[in-house]
């Protein structure tokens, strides 16, 4: 203002010594000064052109309004005959942004502020708007307790009319609550009322998870959880009459009085509706939970009215208001509710657009949909989209928006706002164990292929034990209807003694398609027909295998490799309700499979699976959550082969992994390979002087016991597990960093192999301290676990105790891998 009125004194001067006060036509118009600003930008903010006729005030009304474009910190306006010339100072140039010292405000959020209030790089400076930003960010401090932050905005000009924005923070420490005080309740206790809100004070040492800082937000809260609790007990007119927060002088402590006013108990002695409630008056009567003769309880409103608004939206009433309206009696106190039911117009979904979805084509997000254009719009429709596209591996979060159309008041667009999250991986990685020795992998996997949400993998592995190359694929909407199409190539190399397990090697082939689609909601049927190509080698005598390989065995030739071509079949039933494709906190999972080959293969056999978990949210925000899983398994033969029944050949034994029992390596458990030997004794001379030697009979047998599993046709693993909030880390990486504590059991039984039939059976030397009666009893495990869905790729990090083994060998084991995400 004083730059405007020094300006306008000027012109002044200038007018009375170059003109008189009468009208004159503009001949030209000049303005000097300028660098940045073009100067038609200028002139656009001269209210009067050439050619006009203008007068002493209008002339003077220009400086205020370039001064109102923003561009200039001085302007000096003067006449030269009918020649109006302006010199202007422009105001320099921001060029740079700095922040100094905060902490409880990221950069990104304070660029976003300054970007509303148009202060960004490239931007001319104006420093009213510096001081109010100021100003706003010390009361946001304050907000939060922080009474002694400062905030100060230092200029420092450069050449060519540049400056540099630097903002200092002195953020200190919050405010500790020192004292809660509630002035006029009688009904609770003030212990009742202080241990329902969220603000605390004088806490002691253990109680480190709560907060004595004092924040305005938190203490907005109480006041509502206070007024929730009351109404909830009835006092319908409780009020929360004031509300003090003092300082102390040193702006360290805080001390806090609500003062509240309680009055009296309401019972409810009926209901009623009004409105249109659309014919539904009779059930809607049935199911309202209001109890006549019973207190009046908020909570019970307040679940009615969401109630009776969530059931119109299913039928296209997304914008119905629903109002419960007390009458009291102030004598008898004593309230009769009047609900009244206005469903508004049904409502119709216009478009439905997504945002934030860069890697993924519309397409496959839209093919989620349950929620249609055209249709009504549904509340329930809306969430069962989101869960499904929260259910795909490939998306973190989803939310959505609801936005009216100007104009339309039957009309809405939604917006469904996509979070991705890094849908493929590359790994490699180094791992060593007792058993296994150095071990070396590489795979890469890609669950959203292309953006189209198919899948694609290829892996290679190769260690000690196994040489594996695979190829799969799979198109998850290979019709619009949901269909599935996908197959698999493969082939590996495999000693099994290599993995805890006996001794046999491998070779395998596996080609074959799968097929899958879905049975109504949540539900999935998939059936697949692979060709399997084996050959198998180097197998020692374990009875367990002996039992098997002897019906295969050729006596011309007992070291010949045994070579098997099957044909298997699988169907299997999948259900998942679950609320996200990876760390999911609610809902449930389940399969049931069944795979054998078919009549006419080398082998006939059969293996049932089942899985399931369940997940059960402890709080609201799903920060806590119990899960239960369990997985059963079981197989067997069919048919006979050469008057012999069949049974489960070896090689697809149950197995247990260190992920089914985590605390145990790879196939530490469950039935141990079993060597019988027959046993030599002196006999008869011989013609040449010496003794010969003959075999006892089949009760002088001895046996050997291996602590390599053989693995067996019955498997059971299950596990409890608390999810927990992982600690010292903000809730932004909550879906990618998961922490929990687990307990697992399992086992894994041979149902065919009888072991009594070895008890009467002498143990050789090394084997005499075996408890065979231990064998076959069950594992546990319990410990921690922490999975990072790193940008180096998948990590897990567990700390696990055997609760009790059977091997009492110590049996080192450590892995690392690296990789990336993409």
């Amino acid at each position: 203002m004083k730059h405007i009125v020094v300006s306008i004194v000027l012109f002044s001067l200038s007018w009375s010594t170059s003109a008189n006060s009468e009208n004159f036509k503009v001949q030209d118009i000049q303005i000097t000064g300028l660098q940045r600003v073009a100067l038609g930008a200028a002139l656009t903010n001269v209210p009067f052109s050439v050619g006009d006729q203008v007068s002493e005030f209008v002339i003077g009304q220009s400086i205020k309004t370039l001064f109102k474009s923003g561009y200039f910190s001085d302007v000096k306006v003067f006449r030269d005959g009918d020649t109006i010339i302006y010199q202007v100072t422009e105001r320099p140039t921001i060029s740079e942004i700095e922040f100094d010292g905060n902490s409880d405000i990221k950069d990104e959020q304070l660029q976003s502020s300054l970007d509303d209030s148009n202060i960004r790089i490239g931007e001319a400076l104006d420093k009213t708007l510096i001081t109010n930003i100021e100003t706003g960010l010390t009361d946001f401090y304050h907000s939060v307790g922080k009474y002694n932050a400062t905030v100060e905005a230092k200029i420092t000009y450069l050449p060519r009319n540049r400056v540099r924005l630097n903002f200092n923070f002195e953020e200190g420490d919050a405010a500790k609550i020192k004292q809660i005080n509630i002035v006029g309740n009688k009904v609770f206790t003030d212990e009742e009322l202080l241990n329902k809100i969220e603000s605390k004070f004088n806490l002691d040492w253990w109680q480190f998870t709560s907060n004595d800082r004092y924040q305005k937000q938190a203490l907005q809260g109480d006041i509502e959880i206070i007024r929730d609790h009351y109404l909830a007990k009835g006092y319908l007119k409780f009020n929360i009459e004031s509300t003090q927060v003092s300082v102390d002088p040193n702006k360290e402590a805080v001390y806090i009085t609500f003062n509240v006013d309680e009055d009296e108990p309401y019972t409810v002695t009926g209901f009623e509706f009004i409105g249109d409630l659309l014919g539904q008056e009779e059930l809607l009567t049935k199911i309202v939970p209001i109890q006549i003769n019973e207190l009046y309880n908020g909570e019970v409103i307040t679940y009615t009215e969401e109630m009776i608004t969530r059931y119109l939206s299913r039928f296209g009433y997304a914008n119905a208001k629903v109002q419960t309206i007390p009458d009291l009696n102030e004598e008898t106190k004593e309230v009769a509710l009047t609900i009244s039911v206005d469903p508004g117009k049904r409502v119709y979904v216009k478009r439905i657009t997504f945002e934030g979805n860069f890697g993924t084509s519309d397409e496959v997000l839209r093919r989620e949909m349950r929620q249609f254009e055209g249709a009504t719009l549904s509340n329930d429709l809306l969430e069962a989209s989101k869960s499904y596209l929260q259910r795909l591996k490939y998306i973190e979060t989803v939310d959505f928006v609801v936005n009216e159309i100007p104009g339309v008041d039957d009309g809405v667009n939604v917006v469904f706002k996509i979070k991705e999250q890094p849908s493929g991986s590359f790994q490699a990685g180094v791992s060593y164990g007792d058993y296994t020795g150095l071990a070396f992998n590489a795979a890469i996997q890609q669950e959203n292929f292309l953006g189209t949400g198919n899948q694609i993998g290829i892996s290679v592995n190769t260690w000690t034990a196994q040489q594996t190359i695979s190829l799969n694929y799979t198109d998850n909407y290979f019709t619009d209807d949901g269909v599935s199409l996908g197959g698999q190539i493969s082939f590996s190399n495999y000693d099994a003694s290599k993995v805890n397990l006996v001794s046999y090697s491998q070779k395998k082939v596996v080609v074959g398609p799968t097929l899958s689609w879905p049975v109504m909601e949540n539900n999935r049927i998939n059936v697949g027909m692979y060709y399997n190509n084996l050959e198998l080698s180097q197998l020692q005598p374990y009875d367990q295998i002996k039992t098997f390989s002897e019906s295969f065995l050729d006596p011309n030739n007992p070291d010949a490799k045994f070579k098997f071509e099957n044909v298997e079949a699988s169907v299997g039933w999948s259900r998942s309700t679950l609320n996200r494709g990876v760390f999911p906190s609610a809902g449930s999972s389940q399969y049931l499979g069944l795979k054998a080959s078919i009549p006419g293969s080398d082998v006939q056999y059969f293996k049932i699976n089942f899985d399931s978990k369940f997940y059960f949210p402890l709080t609201q925000s799903h920060k806590w959550t119990f899960l239960t899983r369990l997985e059963m398994n079981y197989g067997n033969g069919y048919g006979d082969l050469d008057g012999n029944e069949q049974t489960l050949p070896f090689w697809e034994n149950m197995q247990q992994r260190s992920t089914d029992l985590r605390g145990f390596e790879s196939n530490t458990i469950g039935p141990k390979g079993i060597i019988r030997s027959k046993a030599p004794a002196a006999g008869a001379p011989d013609a040449f002087g010496g003794t010969s030697t003959v075999v006892l009979g089949d009760d002088f047998d001895t046996i050997d016991t291996t602590y390599r599993a053989t693995g067996g046709n019955a498997s059971f693993f299950g596990g409890l597990e608390l999810i927990t909030p992982t600690p010292f880390l903000s809730d932004e990486y909550s879906n990618s960093v998961r922490t929990s504590f687990f307990v697992d059991a399992g086992n894994v039984w041979d149902t065919e192999f009888d072991l009594d039939n070895y008890s009467n059976l002498a143990q050789s030397e090394q084997d005499k301290l075996i408890d065979y009666s231990d064998i076959g009893r069950y594992r546990s495990s319990a410990g921690m676990s922490i999975q990072w869905l790193s940008p180096m790729g998948p990590m897990v990090f567990t700390w696990s105790k055997p609760i009790k083994e059977y091997d009492k060998d110590e049996h080192e084991f450590f892995s690392f891998n690296i990789g990336t995400t993409f």
